[in-house]
């Protein structure tokens, strides 16, 4: 049989994670990135259990977790910086056999090209059209024209497979408020714990990275498009809205180089109808954007790779494959993309009486509760896998 072969659209963790779990299959293939050279900058990622299973089934998973901070606790915090919730990472570990793993995004992209032949990375190779006639993709870009087995647009937010095969889909909707992202220099003492503190219309949260560097997240309730595009500007609106808060929120504030804070305006995409179309899929944020609430775009990217290569395993067919993958990925993705902008509407209430309410029912919750909420998102096994006797007990 003939070696089967797929142009991956967009050098991304989804992109390079279906890159290599279709290498690992005998496939050929090449991932079309437009940027100079593949890479991430500026902020850490946080890989729940179910990623970790998705890193694993991508032989990946020792390489990524040497790389990573496990911390003993996390949590969310009032205004005052009073404990709302608590979870131990050893109790996550023992229900869905990983902790939460965080580490620079940068490192996660060196780990997954690192996997991959170099011949098959082409940087500087911005798409310009995809079409499919249902026998042959084809994918126009500035190195030339690919005719291939199958295409996978895993180009992000505002994916270029995705207008051209998606025409009529709906653009990317503003989630109400924006995000800033920075990485501190190393701290004497960092946090033993990390935490996100809940204020009204605004957030602030850190997590430890190797190292004694810490990852912070902000958000705040504005307009769309206010960014300055300035990162000295946008330490300064930091120190401004959050330089007061509970600590350790302004100690990790003073240790952030102000030339590295990153600002963006938050989005998620309405549900596709399907993420085929004949031999092209959409992975990722191109098919299924989602706020950053849970900690699961990336998680979710990993698991389609993986589901994908699983349907590709399961029958030549190669549309029916994606028709499987279909099924599979697009309810369950579709469905965190709600709860995760549920989370964020609830995170950035700003009317006093709500957040008070909201404050008070997160205290009540046992964490037991909680944890069990989370089993549909992190109890994920890749296809194929066994499910743990600890994940059908919380089941």
């Amino acid at each position: 049989m003939p070696q089967r072969a797929a142009t991956i659209v967009g050098g991304g963790i989804g992109g390079l994670a279906a890159a290599i779990a279709l290498h690992r299959r005998g496939w050929r293939v090449e991932v079309l990135e437009r940027a100079p050279e593949f890479t991430e900058i500026g902020a850490g990622i946080s890989l729940w259990p179910n990623a970790l299973r998705a890193l694993e089934a991508l032989g990946q998973a020792d390489a990524v977790r040497a790389l990573g901070a496990v911390e003993a606790m996390g949590g969310v915090r009032d205004r005052r910086g009073r404990w709302l919730s608590r979870t131990e990472n050893a109790e996550l570990a023992r229900r869905f056999g990983h902790p939460l793993t965080v580490l620079h995004r940068a490192d996660l992209l060196r780990v997954l090209t690192e996997a991959l032949p170099a011949d098959s990375l082409r940087s500087g190779s911005e798409v310009s059209a995809v079409r499919d006639d249902g026998r042959c993709p084809v994918v126009e870009h500035r190195g030339g024209e690919s005719r291939t087995d199958l295409v996978i647009g895993a180009d992000g937010l505002r994916s270029t497979v995705r207008r051209a095969l998606w025409p009529d889909a709906a653009g990317p909707r503003y989630a109400g408020y924006s995000a800033w992202r920075m990485v501190t220099g190393p701290l004497d003492e960092p946090p033993s714990e990390g935490a996100a503190t809940w204020g009204r219309g605004e957030r602030f949260g850190y997590t430890a990275l190797p190292g004694g560097r810490m990852y912070c997240f902000a958000t705040a309730t504005l307009p769309e498009g206010e960014a300055s595009g300035s990162s000295e500007t946008e330490y300064a609106e930091l120190q401004r809205r959050y330089g007061s808060w509970p600590d350790p929120i302004p100690v990790l504030l003073a240790a952030v180089p102000p030339d590295a804070v990153l600002r963006h305006d938050l989005y998620d995409l309405p549900p596709l109808p399907t993420f085929v179309r004949g031999r092209v899929a959409l992975l990722g944020d191109a098919a299924h954007a989602m706020t950053p609430n849970l900690g699961q775009g990336a998680c979710q990217a990993l698991e389609d790779a993986v589901t994908l290569a699983a349907c590709l395993d399961a029958t030549p067919d190669v549309a029916a494959a994606l028709r499987s993958y279909d099924l599979l990925r697009r309810p369950r993705t579709q469905a965190i993309v709600r709860r995760s902008a549920r989370l964020g509407a609830v995170g950035q209430l700003a009317w006093q009486p709500a957040a008070l309410l909201r404050d008070t029912a997160a205290r009540l919750t046992p964490t037991r509760a909680t944890l069990r909420s989370m089993t549909p998102v992190l109890g994920w096994t890749a296809p194929g896998d066994p499910v743990t006797p600890t994940e059908s007990e919380s089941h």
